[in-house]
């Protein structure tokens, strides 16, 4: 049974587990690093490494995405950002590269992203994802896809990602139509991924949709504000662990049908890949590690996509670094430095290896221990 903790007389809370708390056990048994696949797949579209890219703007452009994809992984554009509203945002980037006052960058993202969505550059830029070969997949708000989809739809993509901070199957309102996640799903022939949630409940309902992927955790690292402005915080070993406890048995439920999670948050190193995938989940959605590669399109800044809400954001601005090495290092090295941040998925692959597993699917089986 989970720990229950009573934090006072008539009140209990269950206690949760991050990253940063538990370690990977290895086996008896340990394997050759060139015979480990990190390789997965989501429907029909395969995928070499299990990397998904946030849909920051200051990580993801059509040309950063489409090397995502070159490399192995999934890049996520967000059509909701700077490359829908702005037919170079260019200028725009490099100035928010530029600033060097998180005081005053909050107040800046506001003013960029308060420019209109254009349908026509929706369009655009998946016109340019398909052109640069892979996967196309793109990233819209639960309170927008109702709207966008027709044009998202229309343009051809390959896998649609409805992502807010917090996302649930049974979303009330007295003043919208809410989206039926279900039925919207239903009458679609692509998949989609849905997310974020946080618990086993919300997890499984979100699998009863239809979706292919469920999105664990809210993309939490030190720059994000959600647990100042909404008091929300995930603690992710437990949250992962307990979307797969849902999806095992919404795979009973359904006599076989399988659902893929991401997790989005606390994920820094290579070290923190290896644990959240043995904790269950299928893949990983990389987004502050990605700002430090030659490719991200902001220069080395960082900030999530709620933190440019226009009356309540939950993001720090991260003020431009030295760029780390190319995606290509970032992700397979060599490495440099002793810190995890470079060769995320040779890290990965090595942890595989000497804990004896060959798959990532076998992977997940790994024995984990609480070490704090």
């Amino acid at each position: 049974m989970r720990d229950v903790v009573e934090i006072g007389l008539g009140k209990t809370a269950q206690r949760g587990y991050h990253l940063d708390d538990i370690a990977i056990v290895p086996s008896r048994r340990t394997r050759d690093v060139d015979d480990v696949s990190t390789a997965w797949q989501l429907d029909a579209y395969p995928f070499g490494i299990p990397c998904v890219g946030h849909p920051s703007d200051a990580t993801m452009s059509p040309s950063s995405a489409v090397r995502l994809g070159q490399l192995g992984g999934l890049g996520v554009l967000n059509v909701e950002g700077l490359w829908t509203r702005y037919e170079n945002p260019t200028k725009v980037l490099e100035e928010l590269a530029g600033l060097d006052e998180e005081a005053r960058a909050t107040k800046r993202l506001q003013e960029v992203y308060a420019e209109p969505i254009r349908p026509d550059l929706i369009a655009e830029r998946v016109r340019e994802l398909r052109a640069g070969g892979g996967t196309v997949a793109v990233r819209v708000s639960p309170q927008h896809t109702l709207a966008l989809a027709p044009v998202i739809l229309d343009a051809g993509v390959d896998i649609l990602v409805i992502q807010g901070t917090i996302v649930s199957a049974e979303h009330v309102s007295t003043t919208d139509e809410p989206l039926n996640l279900k039925e919207f799903i239903a009458d679609l022939d692509l998949p989609v991924i849905v997310g974020g949630c946080t618990d086993y409940k919300t997890a499984l309902h979100l699998m009863r949709t239809g979706a292919a992927g469920v999105i664990v955790g809210i993309g939490g690292d030190e720059w994000s504000t959600t647990e100042s402005v909404l008091g929300i915080r995930v603690p992710m070993a437990t949250a992962i662990a307990d979307a797969a406890a849902a999806r095992r048995d919404y795979l009973d439920e359904t006599g076989g049908r399988y659902v893929h999670l991401i997790a989005d948050g606390d994920i820094q190193t290579s070290g923190d890949i290896a644990k959240a995938l043995g904790c269950g989940a299928d893949a990983v959605m990389l987004g502050e590690p990605l700002s430090l590669c030659d490719e991200a399109p902001a220069g080395g800044a960082w900030w999530h996509s709620a933190a440019s809400h226009p009356s309540l954001p939950r993001g720090a601005f991260e003020v431009a670094g030295e760029p780390l090495g190319s995606m290509e290092q970032l992700l397979f090295g060599p490495a440099d430095e002793a810190d995890g941040q470079l060769n995320l998925f040779g890290g990965l692959r090595r942890a595989m290896a000497k804990c004896g597993y060959r798959d990532l699917k076998e992977f997940q089986k790994v024995g984990l221990v609480l070490d704090r």
